[in-house]
């Protein structure tokens, strides 16, 4: 157990995972075209289980919403952090609690499978196709912003 394992009551009512806040990672595929994003199948024990989310996680006292998110990617997904080029940080800030999406490219394969028991699948999926799947609650409710900041990314504007 890591010293982030728990769950908080916010100021919005609801109860989220990780006591100091979690992060996950969006990562793009820009050799794809069109460029895609990774979704992960969360196992139907964990929270949110059956939906399609971010590799993620609670944050650690000691880490920065980027090296939580690099972790969690690399222990949910097997992604090596050192294909990553982190490029913006999505902050959806509940007062007490926050989830921080970090963006991030990859220029290849980064060999993204099942590399724990949180994950049922592993998929690619076109920027423009995400809304399609059935995500989970979170990502859903930030789907709307957080597709603009992905297309900034790429178009180089942010």
């Amino acid at each position: 157990m890591r010293d982030g394992d728990g769950w908080v009551r916010c100021q919005c009512g609801q109860v989220h995972w990780g006591l100091h806040g979690a992060a996950g990672l969006l990562l793009v595929r820009t050799d794809l075209d069109p460029a895609a994003v990774l979704l992960q199948l969360r196992a139907s024990w964990t929270h949110g289980g059956g939906t399609w989310a971010l590799p993620g996680g609670a944050l650690d006292s000691h880490e920065d919403s980027m090296t939580a998110a690099a972790r969690e990617a690399w222990e949910e997904a097997g992604i090596d952090p050192s294909v990553l080029a982190f490029k913006a940080i999505f902050s959806d800030d509940h007062g007490n609690w926050r989830y921080d999406t970090v963006i991030a490219h990859a220029r290849t394969d980064p060999g993204a499978h099942e590399a724990n028991a949180e994950s049922e699948d592993m998929r690619w999926v076109p920027i423009d196709e995400v809304e399609r799947y059935e995500l989970h609650p979170g990502l859903r409710r930030s789907w709307v912003e957080l597709i603009d900041h992905v297309k900034s990314t790429l178009s180089g504007t942010n």
